[in-house]
This record gives C-alpha cells, structure tokens and sequence, in this order.
C-alpha cells in the first residue's frame, strides 16, 4: 500500500518527466534524423565505391588476360609469317642458284663453245689492241696537224704584224727600235722585217665638192605610169549625196550562215533517204553483224513439192526421184524432222 501511495505521489513528477524527455526529443529528433541519414549515406557510398573497385579490378583483370591473349596470338602469327617469308627466301635463293648452276652448265656444253670463246675473245683482244695502236697513232697525227696550223697562223700573224712594221725597218744610218746597238745580235722582228715586204698604202677616196644630184628620170621614160592614188573614191563629207543615200538604204546582204536554215542538215539528210529509197533495188537491207536474220521462219519454194528448203545443186533427194511413190500421200512432218531442220538453219 505505502508503495502505491508512493507511486500515486509521483505521478504529477513522472508525467513532467515524461513531457520533458518528450520535448528533448521532439527537438533532438531533426538532428539525430540527419546524423543517421548521413551515417548511412556514408556507409553506402563505402559499400558502393568498394564494390565499383571490385568491379574496376575484375575488368581490369579481363582486359589484361585479353590483351595478353591476342598479343601472344598476332605474336605467334608474325611469328609464323615470318618463319614463312624466311622459307620462301631460302627457297628462292636456292632455286635461283640450281637455276644459275644448270643454265650454266647447259650453256656451257651445248651453246657456247669454251675454246671458241676463248679463242674469239683473244682475237678480239689483239684486234682491239691493233684499233687502238691505229687510233694513238691518228690522234698524234691529229695533234701534228694542229699544232702545224697552229704554228702557220702564228707565222702568218708575225708577217702580218712585220709588213705593219716594216716602217721601223733600221737603216746603216739610224738603226730600228729591233736592233739596238746594245744587244749583241738583232731581234726576230728585225730579221723578219727584212724578209718581208711592206704593205701597199691604199690612197682615202677623195671628197667631193659638187653635192650628188638625183637624175631626172621622167624624161628618159616618159611612158611610165603612174601610180594610183592611195584612196579611189572620197571620203566623208566629200562623197555625193545620192552615193551616201544609196549606201544607207542598199539591199541586205546575209552571210550564207544567215542564210541557211537551221534545219537544213536534217533536211538534207531526208531527201538523201528518199534518194536513196527511190534508187534502190533490194529492200531488205544488208546486215552482215546483226541476228535478225536468225530463228527466221523458212519459206517454202514453188516449184517443189517438199515442204523442206531445196538441196545443194548435184545431191538427189528421195521424195524429188521417186515422185511416183508419192502420189496419193499426205505429207507427215515429224517434230524430230523439224528440230533437224531448225538446228541446219541455225
């Protein structure tokens, strides 16, 4: 009983704490609602972000074994092609030297004579040697004949200059400027100057004094014509009036572009076909590249009785021999008969 009194007593106090611990609540209640939200944001952000790195190190994984796979693959291949292109190689080279030995071998003993190369060639050697002892010796000549010319012009260009200065001659009285006293013998000029001969002085042409008169020729060719005027009819205003209105209103005159017509080509073209259509004998046209004479239906002839086409000239035909057997019968064409025929006119 004491202990229900004592209850009943705190009743008034239980209930304040009561509404206190409530309020506490109500306002700790936002806070603790956020502060759990963000714990488990961040807790699931961890376990997102581990299992994404889960996920980077598997694929990561897979692309390294699958890399690793095809590079060792298209390894193996190079490899291969390799090793293949180094057989071939091989191979080709060997050939060419089987080659290179048998068509050696083969020239050598049924195509070209050994000895008669050798013999040819040493011949060739010796006349080769003989061409070129013959072409030293026509080059020597060659320079002897250049270096003669060459020394005759000089020569001559040295007379030339003596009988130029011939007047520098040295007399018993003066001596020249190429026999000094000096020197113990003359110069080359002065024994030069002495063999040749001087050069003739030519007299200048004398002026003339009277001034030069052109000659009258219009008496001596009193027949002469004239030339005539450089415009034959006047021009502009110097013209007669009728003459300019006859010019204005003259006739036209059309170039023969002009005058053709357009259709004139086209026209020429149909009356050349009606031409040729009026003089021409055959009227079925020659056409020696196309098929339309092919799979043509035969005709049959006039004056025979077979419904097949006339036979070569000089063969007998069964049915135009015995004539009589065929009188009172009717004419039986197989299918067999006709493909044979259609096939012979193809």
């Amino acid at each position: 009983m004491t202990r229900l009194e004592k209850l009943y007593k705190q009743v008034n106090n239980i209930k304040e704490q009561y509404f206190i611990r409530n309020r506490i609540a109500e306002e700790n209640r936002q806070n603790e609602n956020e502060a759990a939200v963000r714990i488990q944001s961040w807790f699931r952000g961890c376990q997102v972000r581990a299992y994404l790195s889960h996920l980077h190190k598997n694929a990561t994984l897979i692309q390294n074994i699958w890399r690793g796979f095809t590079a060792r693959r298209l390894f193996r291949q190079r490899v291969k092609t390799a090793y293949f292109i180094m057989k071939m190689n091989f191979y080709n080279k060997m050939a060419v030297k089987i080659q290179q030995r048998w068509r050696g071998y083969y020239v050598r003993k049924y195509v070209h004579n050994y000895y008669a190369r050798k013999r040819y060639l040493e011949g060739l050697t010796r006349k080769n040697e003989h061409i070129r002892r013959d072409l030293e010796e026509f080059a020597e000549l060659q320079r002897r004949e250049r270096e003669r010319i060459t020394l005759e012009k000089e020569e001559k260009e040295k007379s030339i200059q003596a009988q130029r200065l011939h007047f520098l001659l040295s007399t018993k009285q003066c001596p020249g400027v190429f026999n000094s006293p000096f020197r113990a013998e003359p110069d080359e000029m002065e024994l030069r100057l002495r063999k040749v001969k001087p050069l003739l002085v030519q007299s200048a042409p004398k002026e003339r004094k009277t001034p030069i008169l052109t000659p009258d020729l219009s008496n001596l060719m009193p027949n002469r014509e004239r030339l005539p005027p450089i415009h034959k009819k006047p021009q502009g205003p110097f013209r007669p009036a009728l003459e300019v209105q006859q010019q204005r209103h003259r006739p036209l005159e059309p170039s023969l572009r002009v005058a053709t017509s357009i259709t004139a080509l086209e026209e020429a073209r149909e009356e050349l076909k009606r031409q040729e259509w009026r003089t021409r004998v055959i009227d079925q046209t020659f056409l020696p590249f196309s098929n339309t004479s092919r799979n043509k239906r035969y005709e049959s002839l006039m004056h025979t009785s077979t419904p097949f086409e006339q036979v070569p000239y000089g063969t007998k035909h069964f049915r135009e021999e015995h004539k009589e057997y065929l009188k009172g019968k009717k004419v039986h064409v197989s299918l067999a008969c006709i493909c044979r025929t259609a096939k012979t006119h193809s």
